[in-house]
């Protein structure tokens, strides 16, 4: 006879991790006004809620590491990864911050092995991550890849054929009952990450490589599908403000995969736009727990064992507070690398009397932004002598810049926070007719706005039609109108010259002069200027 009753399975989610090992600061870490996120506390709440069901497996949308702050990212995200997989993490989409390093270093975290250039910094082996990478749309082309990182990679595949980079999907089975899982990456991940890093990579339309995925997994009998993707969407409200649990004016590019993606998917685990919410698409179970550590996602499935599918679905966002007792073995991971990072993590570099945010006002324009613009501004025209203007992307400011040390001491770790990529400022000549076009860009889809160093000002109406809202006649450079037929220097990061953010324009210029670092820029900058005051927020209007 065959098994009857139900089976309740639990998935505990998380999404944009971004290597929170210490607990985030500022406005990154709080949800309303809690204090919570930091990698010993989420490891607790995991294995809290795990206990309370053996059927439990845990999972990520991706982004668990890239962008990440000093104590991570000084060891390649290293520590992160060994945090993870000590937490139980079971499963993880990639997300387009996991290829910030490359394909090939990303191969690395999964498979372990020493850094091809640095090594093992903390001089013990690198295991690799405990967890599953899944990826069903991205596709690798070895004959279209740069052979190095084929080489480093070890990769192995047959033949030379396109072949998915990682596993597209996998089978876990709770209690006789089979869930298939499929991993998804954002198709526009060639938009914001290095084109250097992608070199050989495909990323195909999310729905159809989730479609194809789901009808594997039910030709082996799999009647309940979760997804796990590095996509998502944006309820009304501010970031860290909003109802976690609600969906209210939900949007975003989201929605349409959902709505596309076959009936036998389930439940959709989303991220990317590190925003809380818990929604329904059509049948579809769809989740998201901001960022940074500070949410997890518990997701009820009750399903029928005879066949296997589910019989209903719920999900709550709980928020990870700090008042709990941490998890030893993350404070041990913890300790294992603060003191290898200590004499840089605690030098200071300047002063600030309060935070100064990274929030933009109504026309885009961030008082940190401002700061970052200038430092660049001056540290390209100490080496390249003449620059007109420079452009920071608001993409690249991950964090409030927050004094931790006494009296409003900044530390490196604290710049370092802000600046986590190592972007190379580039200086290069562009007439004013592309930089005008440049603007234009930044309102075609999502805006993208580039934060301008002083002098540079201009005007945008969002009533226009998209690629010509920014009012030319509005641009001035130190006050004087720009000029459509004359030439410009322009410092802005390799990943904006490289068509990052699909900032295509850039392409549109020539005579570069590399100039340094931007978190290397900015700590200069903070040592030379403090103590620092937050930017007038004065250089970018709009007609809303």
């Amino acid at each position: 006879m065959p098994a009857t009753g139900n089976v309740a399975v639990q998935l505990l989610a998380f999404n944009d991790f971004h290597g929170a090992l210490e607990p985030p600061t500022g406005s990154n870490g709080r949800i309303g006004a809690t204090p919570a996120g930091g990698v010993e506390y989420l490891s607790a709440y995991l294995h809290t809620l795990a206990a309370s069901n053996p059927n439990t497996a845990i999972v990520s949308a991706g982004d668990n590491i890239g962008a990440s702050p000093l104590l991570s990212g000084m060891f390649h995200d290293e520590p992160s990864i060994e945090a993870l997989s000590r937490a139980g993490l079971l499963l993880s989409a990639v997300g387009n911050h996991e290829l910030d390093e490359g394909w090939d270093e990303l191969y690395r975290m999964q498979k372990g092995g020493c850094h091809p250039v640095d090594g093992c910094q903390d001089n013990t082996p690198f295991t690799g991550a405990a967890f599953r990478f899944l990826a069903a749309n991205l596709v690798l082309d070895p004959t279209a890849a740069d052979p190095i990182a084929l080489r480093r990679s070890g990769w192995t595949s047959a033949g030379r054929t396109p072949q998915p980079l990682f596993p597209p999907s996998t089978i876990r089975e709770f209690n006789g009952v089979k869930v298939g899982f499929i991993g998804l990456t954002l198709q526009g991940v060639g938009a914001i990450v290095s084109p250097a890093a992608l070199k050989g990579i495909t990323a195909q339309p999310e729905a159809a490589a989730a479609n194809d995925a789901a009808r594997a997994l039910t030709a082996q009998g799999v009647r309940t599908i979760v997804v796990l993707i590095h996509e998502g969407g944006v309820p009304r409200g501010e970031a860290g403000q909003e109802d976690p649990n609600g969906c209210d004016g939900f949007q975003g590019p989201i929605i349409a995969i959902a709505n596309a993606m076959s009936a036998d998917i389930d439940v959709v685990v989303s991220g990317h736009t590190h925003r809380a919410y818990v929604c329904t698409i059509g049948t579809k179970l769809v989740t998201s727990a901001a960022s940074l550590s500070r949410l997890v996602t518990d997701i009820d499935l009750t399903i029928d064992r005879q066949t296997g599918r589910v019989v209903s679905k719920a999900a709550r966002n709980v928020t990870v507070t700090r008042e709990v007792p941490p998890d030893g073995d993350q404070t041990a991971i913890i300790d294992h690398y603060r003191p290898l990072a200590a004499a840089v993590v605690t030098r200071p570099v300047g002063k600030a009397a309060a935070p100064i945010p990274a929030r933009r006002n109504a026309a885009g324009e961030s008082a940190l932004g401002d700061i970052i613009a200038d430092g660049m501004l001056d540290a390209a025209r100490g080496v390249a002598g003449r620059v007109d203007v420079a452009f920071m992307n608001s993409g690249g400011i991950r964090n409030d810049l927050v004094p931790s040390g006494a009296s409003g001491t900044i530390t490196y770790n604290d710049a370092f926070n802000v600046l986590p990529f190592g972007n190379v400022v580039i200086v290069r000549t562009m007439t004013g007719e592309a930089i005008a076009r440049l603007l234009d860009q930044q309102f075609v889809g999502m805006p993208r706005i580039l934060q301008p160093s002083r002098g540079f000002t201009y005007e945008w109406d969002a009533s226009k039609p998209e690629g010509s809202r920014v009012d030319r006649a509005s641009i001035r450079i130190d006050g004087k109108p720009l000029v459509l037929t004359e030439a410009y220097r322009v410092a802005t990061l390799d990943f904006i010259w490289n068509g990052g953010d699909q900032f295509t324009v850039a392409a549109d210029s020539r005579d570069p002069t590399a100039i340094g670092t931007d978190a290397d820029i900015f700590v200069s900058y903070l040592e030379k200027q403090s103590p620092i005051t937050p930017g007038p927020q004065d250089r970018i209007h709009s007609t809303r």
